[in-house]
């Protein structure tokens, strides 16, 4: 017997993780590059200092004021069709990772079946494994969209408890097409839920819609989202979802006693108090997310079309020589997605220059 006597499954497999590197330039890992305000800071620290007084007593397991705080941006998303999310429709955990994990643990396991389409994110199938739940990965087209027919006619084959789709998708940034949710649901039906991931939902393009505006419509459908991204909230760690309400009380069962800290609920809710203020940038992170896509397409290389905070771009015949060329001129980008292709996050515009500049030395010297 190996010590420690580590499930079978999991025996040689590396964590999750991107490098963490201290270089002047970090565009690997999708931040918001606009840090808060000193004002929001400020109620922040009030707001934890005000928690920190009864951190003595349990938070509330419940959060039904982050909750309600949550419902309430949410529901920007569904005003114009004239009805609003209501708190009991909302969960949260600590990151839309342990959002998704929940879901996998209380509609997946032994016996049951999770679907995605590759390329996608990466800690999909790592869910799936943790909770023993079947993977069956199917394909996406050459420019990286959804083959509708080709999705559906999968699950119609595998007839899988869980769908993940995320859209923007990560890491190609690829929204999806607008009747694919409505689709996958019904052909889903009320064996299962479709998960659709709007981890950077807030940066896709005005004629992209959000699959909260489907709720009404479709009972097993669950739209997630996180405050990592466009809110400027990585280290604080909240991701939520939306979905009916049975589904919400389903989560409550797995989840772990009072999950959700009363620092990070005050933190949190704070946050949402500035909600202009931190969701300012996105404009102009959109703007300077279609520069970066026209600048590498000016320079021969291929790009995914994006309505997230990144692209993908390529192909190399050795992506590795070109990050490392980026990360020894000070530029942190991601390796990842399909063989050939390199993912930049979208930041300042002086980052971006640095990003531009050091590529073209990089393509320059190889």
């Amino acid at each position: 017997m190996t010590f420690p006597p580590l499930r079978e499954d999991l025996r040689g497999l590396e964590p999750y993780g991107a490098p963490q590197l201290d270089v002047p330039v970090q565009l690997n890992v999708n931040e918001n590059p606009y840090g808060p305000s000193a004002a929001c800071i400020a109620d922040i620290a009030a707001s934890v200092a005000q928690a920190a007084a009864s951190l003595n007593r349990y938070p509330d397991r419940e959060f039904v004021e982050l909750r309600a705080g949550l419902a309430t941006y949410l529901s920007r998303d569904t005003a114009a069709a004239g009805w609003s999310i209501t708190p009991e429709q909302v969960w949260a955990a600590n990151g839309s990772n342990e959002v998704m994990l929940q879901l996998l643990q209380a509609f997946g396991g032994p016996g049951r079946t999770a679907i995605s389409f590759a390329p996608t994110y990466s800690m999909y199938p790592e869910y799936a494994r943790d909770t023993h739940t079947r993977w069956v990965q199917g394909r996406r087209a050459e420019d990286f969209s959804l083959d509708l027919d080709a999705a559906r006619a999968l699950v119609e084959a595998e007839r899988p408890s869980v769908v993940l789709l995320p859209s923007p998708n990560n890491p190609t940034g690829t929204a999806l097409p607008p009747d694919a949710v409505g689709v996958l649901c019904e052909a889903v039906g009320e064996a299962g839920i479709v998960v659709v991931d709007e981890a950077y939902g807030e940066f896709r393009r005005a004629d992209t819609l959000s699959a909260l505006e489907l709720l009404p419509t479709h009972r097993n459908l669950v739209v997630t989202r996180t405050m990592s991204k466009a809110f400027a909230g990585a280290g604080l760690r909240l991701g939520y979802l939306a979905a009916d309400s049975a589904i919400c009380d389903a989560i409550r069962v797995v989840r772990l006693p009072y999950h959700l800290s009363a620092v990070t609920q005050a933190t949190a809710l704070a946050a949402l108090r500035h909600t202009e203020e931190l969701l300012g940038q996105v404009d102009t992170l959109r703007a300077e997310r279609d520069r970066t896509v026209a600048w590498l397409r000016s320079e021969g290389l291929t790009v995914a079309d994006s309505d997230a905070n990144f692209c993908l771009f390529g192909t190399f015949a050795d992506r590795h020589a070109v990050w490392r060329g980026l990360l020894d001129r000070g530029v942190l980008i991601r390796e990842v997605g399909p063989e050939g292709w390199l993912r930049v996050s979208i930041g300042t515009p002086e980052e971006m220059a640095a990003f531009r500049e050091a590529l073209v030395e990089v393509r320059r010297e190889l």
